[in-house]
């Protein structure tokens, strides 16, 4: 066979290969082993989430960090005695305990159904407690797919530069989620999860305070809405304060988010920028009239960001503790 030959078959096979894994993913993989795992993990979610609604963001957040490096392997929940790990990078030190402490309840009701010990993936777990956490903050209930195995690295540098930033642009934006073969479209749905969201002040303090020479005020900011922040995030605030990244239903998964963003009330610049850069306005106008058209969307994309990177069949293992390899 010519190298012109090999290089059309490889094109032709590169999306075979990159969708095997995924396609080992199913809604029924627990049938035979374990066919109450969907009651039990979210008897336990539920439970925490009535303790504090920090579940439903912290875990959420806890899922897409996770998928974003190494794929969806639950990489991001082990620990290292060194502080080597995915979690103890400078992006993950934000994530919240309360979205472990999920993963790791869930895990033990799991365990706790002698049939179906040690048969459930950590990383099925995360994907079923997101589900769960969303549709008890409001949102939509949908069917999960399931057949993740576990990962068996989790490395502080892996994080570097996979990440999306609070200060990107859409360009920027739009790269880092086609790297995992997702759209724009669903890049701005996924961004709707921020309607539960928190940050911390120093994330957009620069928004706020020194966004430029000319401007102390980023001017695509509603100025109201600046004023507030600066009163709740004073120069020198305590580092452990967060902001609801909804000001106005910050415990409701709902369209509140791309609302806000008509009104300039984006916290981060690289909310406010799906509404200014007219490429994706028009998916914003949409969500912000159609509370529907956004939750189908959501649904969408985090189904195919539940299939980025996993691992199937004999890759991996299942851990027995999420905290670490076997």
């Amino acid at each position: 066979m010519g190298s012109q030959s090999l290089i059309i078959v490889l094109f032709v096979l590169l999306p075979l290969f990159l969708t095997s894994a995924s396609a080992q993913l199913s809604l029924n993989f627990y049938r035979n082993t374990c066919p109450n795992v969907e009651s039990l993990v979210r008897s336990a979610v539920q439970e925490q989430f009535q303790q504090t609604f920090i579940t439903a963001s912290g875990t959420l957040r806890l899922f897409f960090h996770d998928c974003f490096v190494r794929g969806c392997d639950g990489s991001v929940l082990l620990a290292s005695p060194t502080n080597q790990a995915e979690k103890d990078s400078f992006d993950d030190l934000s994530l919240a305990g309360d979205g472990f402490d999920t993963v790791i309840k869930a895990k033990a009701a799991v365990d706790s159904d002698p049939n179906c010990r040690n048969k459930v993936s950590c990383a099925d777990i995360l994907a079923l407690a997101t589900r769960d956490v969303i549709n008890l903050a409001g949102g939509p209930f949908y069917q999960v797919e399931l057949g993740r195995r576990d990962g068996l690295i989790s490395t502080k540098t892996s994080v570097n530069h996979n990440l999306p930033k609070p200060w990107f642009n859409l360009d920027q934006l739009n790269t880092k989620f086609s790297e995992h073969g997702l759209s724009q479209t669903d890049m701005v749905a996924l961004s709707g999860a921020h309607t539960i969201g928190f940050s911390h002040c120093s994330r957009f303090s620069r928004r706020i305070y020194d966004f430029s020479p000319t401007n102390k005020i980023d001017p695509t900011l509603n100025f109201q809405y600046a004023l507030q922040l600066r009163q709740m995030c004073p120069v020198n605030v305590d580092p452990s304060i967060v902001i609801n990244m909804d000001p106005t239903t910050p415990q409701t998964f709902d369209n509140a988010y791309f609302k806000n963003l008509l009104q300039g009330m984006g916290l981060f610049s690289s909310d406010q920028i799906l509404f200014t850069d007219p490429r994706s306005q028009p998916t914003v106008n949409l969500f912000a009239s159609d509370n529907a058209a956004f939750q189908q969307a959501f649904v969408d994309a985090i189904t195919k960001l539940g299939r980025v990177g996993v691992l199937t069949g004999h890759q991996g293992e299942i851990r027995q503790d999420c905290s670490r390899v076997n």
